[in-house]
Formats: C-alpha cells, structure tokens, sequence
C-alpha cells in the first residue's frame, strides 16, 4: 500500500539571507530573483556553518511501479486529499502494467502526454544539438515546430494530430506556400515525431501518415541558368553598383539625380565592397558552392598553395555532412590571392593607424568574404541594374519581376544551377559534374541542376552518324 508525505529537505544558508528569530525559531528570510520573499528554518550543520531546512510543498507518492519497485514521484498536489487521490490512479496504472493490460511503453507515453509541447521541443532541439547539427538547421527546425504548434494550437505533446498538421498544409497550399518548403514543414514535423517515438514519449508518431507534397508539379521556384553574358553583365551590376548608388538621389523629387561627390575614403569602401560582392557571385558560379558554404569559409582554409587550388569545405557547414574539397579555377585563384592581398593591406593599415604590431598574414579564422545576411535583396537589386530583371509597382509597393517566359526564375542559388548546368555544356561527364556538384543522386544533376536550354542539343544532334538516302 503506497503513502504519501512531504519530504524533508536541507540546503546551505542562501547568500545576503537575513537570520531572524520567529516564535523562539531561528529563521531565514531572503528574497528569489522574482523579487518572492522566502522563510525558512536555521539550524547549525556538522561543520559548524548554517543551513536551512523545510518540507516539500507538494506532496511525495510513495508506491510500487509496474516492475514492482518502490518509487518515489511528486504528486504536484498542496492538497492531501488531491494527493491521495493522485496516489490511487498511479497505483492503478502499475496494477495495469503488472497485469499486461498496458505496456510500460505505453505507461511512459502517458506520463509524457500532458506535459507542456514547448519542453519536449526544446528537449529534441538539445538532440539535434548533440548530433551535431548545425545552428542554421536547429534555428530553422525550432522555428517551424514553433509556427505549427502555434497555428494547429498544439499545447501539449497529446494535442499532436496528423489530421490538423495536414489541414494546416492545405491552408499553406491555398495561401501560396511553395510545395518544397511545405515538405520542409513537413518533414521536421516527422523528424520530431519519430524521436518522440523513440524516447517513448510517444506510442506512435501522428505525422507518419502525412503525404508529401509533388514539388516537381510546383513551377513557381523553378530557377533557370544565366548565360555567359548575363553572368558577365551581374559581376559588372555587382561592382559598380554600390559606389553608382551613392552618388544617386534615391527618393524625393530629385530622384534619380546625382549626389555631389562622395569623399575618397567613402569611394575606396564603396569601390570595395563593389569588388567583394561580384568576387562572391563568381566563386558562386565557378564553385557550385551554396551561400551559407561560402559564408562559413575562413582565410585558413583557403589552400592556394598547393598543386590545385582548393577550399577546404568543413563537414558541420556542408549540407551533406561531408567535408569536401572544392578546387578553384586558375583566375579565380589569381583574384581570391588578390583580394586576400588586399584585406591583409587594409588591416596592416589599420594597425599603424592605433599604433599596433603589424601583422605578417591575415588571422587564419577570419572570413574569406563578408556575405551579408541580406545578399538574397542584394542579389536581386543587382539584377536590376544589370537588367536582368525589372521593378514594378504593385499595390504602392515596388516588386521586383525575375522570371522568364517560361515562369524560371533567378536567384542566389540560381548560380549553383549555372554551375551545373555550364558543366554539361561543356562536355563534362555526368559522374565528373556530379562529384562537383557534389550530389549523392546523378539524376539530380542531370535533371533539376541542367538547364537544358544552354545546351547545344542543335550540335549533339549534328554529330549523329550521316545515313545515306538509299536507306530509305
């Protein structure tokens, strides 16, 4: 037969406390973090110095579990009847176990199954974290659970409901939600689920059964390659833009007229940051690297040393988790030295301005490029100067039109898929451009990376065997 009682407890005499007697009782007062004053009772330890001691203020269950061993639980209950009554259902659950009504996996779920979603997401973050993903991804993952709680107003682990998480999906569908990044939705909602499952906090996953969106009939994020001329025409945008800008009346009614000169300091940061961001679209295009890759990189693991030139990609910043090694064509090589020339300059001259050690070399774990947060918009306005795309007015606000004929459309990572699809044109070998792409699947580059109107299939055709009129 369990009991239930409130256990005693003893702790170190908290720091700033105030001992005062109450009733003949030496007692401590202090105040929590909160501001909520506290009292309980001193008394002298072994050591000679002070501690406080009190009881819980729930009440403690003490019964034998489903394996028949004694265990002791918080019943969360002030109230000793709540309490007791709390007892009879734990102590009728083991009888359960025992009896094989239940199982204990069955047992832990329901012990799981009320308690706050906001914990048991947190707990699967600190998993994701053990593992070694990567604090994009965690971000991304506790961002999208976050949004469908909030929306399917999951409060606790049992609200989780394949039902209401395909409904959302649809409602996502009918707002104009791509069909990847509601698979994206989708799969972390799995992901979640599973460990759940696994950590027996739940008997099954919910979001099992949920179907996967057909992405390949979604057209409005196909992206389109950028010819040669049009990539030539994107680095010039890049460069000249931000000093053009500057010196450009940008609102008001001298719009579009020009500034007065800009000083010479402002000049060379602009003419810089100008030369920084084109040299980043073309490492894009000439490396098939993503953004946030290229974003990781440091000057330490630039190698343009060696027999090839390489960037050494690490494993916890790849998507696939690989490391790779990414070779750099010779001019690109020619203008990633140069540029390291010059940012090793820029900060010798800053050292002598405050009278600092000159440095010998950059710091290893500095960053190759400053890819700003927001290159996506820069990309885009860069599109427009180039000409490449254009702006329009729509409902008061400017949009920015990118698409061609055919509803493909250009962005940041468009310019993986000018790699790729440059790569084919060339004559590359499948497996050779998959290995650069650095695809597990060569139907993917084939496929969804090659863009098969900047291929010459005019001149494949052309390279048939001739076959004589008598053959026919």
């Amino acid at each position: 037969m369990g009991t239930i009682f409130r256990k005693a407890w003893t702790a170190p005499l908290p720091p700033g406390a105030e001992v005062v007697t109450v009733r003949g009782t030496p007692t401590a007062r202090w105040r929590l973090r909160s501001g909520k004053l506290r009292t309980a009772e001193v008394f002298e330890g072994r050591g000679g110095d002070l501690r406080i001691r009190g009881r819980t203020a729930a009440y403690i269950a003490k019964y034998r579990d489903g394996a028949g061993v004694w265990t002791e639980v918080s019943t969360g209950c002030k109230d000793e009847t709540a309490a007791r009554a709390m007892l009879g259902k734990l102590e009728r659950r083991a009888e359960l176990i025992r009896a094989g009504v239940i199982s204990p996996t069955e047992d832990a779920a329901s012990q799981h199954a009320n308690g706050p979603l906001g914990e048991h997401i947190e707990a699967y973050l600190d998993h994701l974290r053990v593992k070694g993903g990567s604090a994009h991804r965690i971000k991304q993952v506790q961002s999208r659970l976050r949004r469908v709680a909030g929306d399917c107003a999951f409060v606790r682990l049992a609200d989780l409901a394949g039902g209401a998480l395909e409904r959302w999906l649809v409602h996502q569908q009918q707002s104009g939600m791509a069909a990847g990044t509601r698979n994206g939705y989708r799969e972390v909602c799995i992901g979640f689920g599973n460990w759940c499952r696994r950590t027996h906090r739940l008997v099954e996953n919910p979001f099992a059964g949920t179907p996967r969106a057909d992405a390949k009939a979604d057209w409005r994020r196909k992206r389109r390659a950028m010819t040669e001329q049009e990539i030539l025409r994107l680095l010039d945008a890049a460069r000249r833009r931000p000093l053009a800008e500057a010196m450009t009346v940008r609102r008001g009614k001298d719009k579009g007229k020009p500034l007065a000169r800009v000083s010479e300091r402002t000049r060379a940061r602009l003419e810089r940051t100008g030369r920084e961001r084109a040299l980043i679209y073309k490492t894009l295009v000439l490396t098939g690297l993503r953004k946030s890759e290229l974003a990781s990189v440091t000057v330490g693991q630039v190698d343009l040393a060696g027999k090839v030139a390489h960037i050494v990609l690490n494993p916890e910043d790849e998507k696939n988790r690989m490391g790779s090694l990414i070779p750099l064509r010779d001019d690109l090589a020619g203008a990633i030295r140069d540029w390291l020339g010059e940012k090793l300059d820029m900060l010798r001259d800053e050292a002598g301005r405050r009278g600092q050690p000159i440095p010998a070399a950059l710091p290893a774990g500095a960053k190759l490029f400053d890819v700003p947060s927001g290159l996506i918009r820069i990309f885009d306005r860069d599109l427009v100067f180039a000409g490449l795309a254009r702006i329009e007015m729509r409902g008061g606000k400017e949009v920015i039109i990118k698409t061609d004929d055919r509803g493909r459309t250009l962005d940041i990572h468009a310019l993986r898929h000018t790699f790729g699809t440059h790569l084919c044109a060339a004559g590359v070998p499948l497996r050779t451009a998959q290995a650069a792409m650095r695809h597990s699947d060569p139907s993917l580059t084939a496929n969804v990376y090659t863009d098969p109107r900047l291929l010459d299939v005019a001149g494949a055709i052309q390279k048939l065997p001739r076959l004589g009129s008598e053959a026919i």
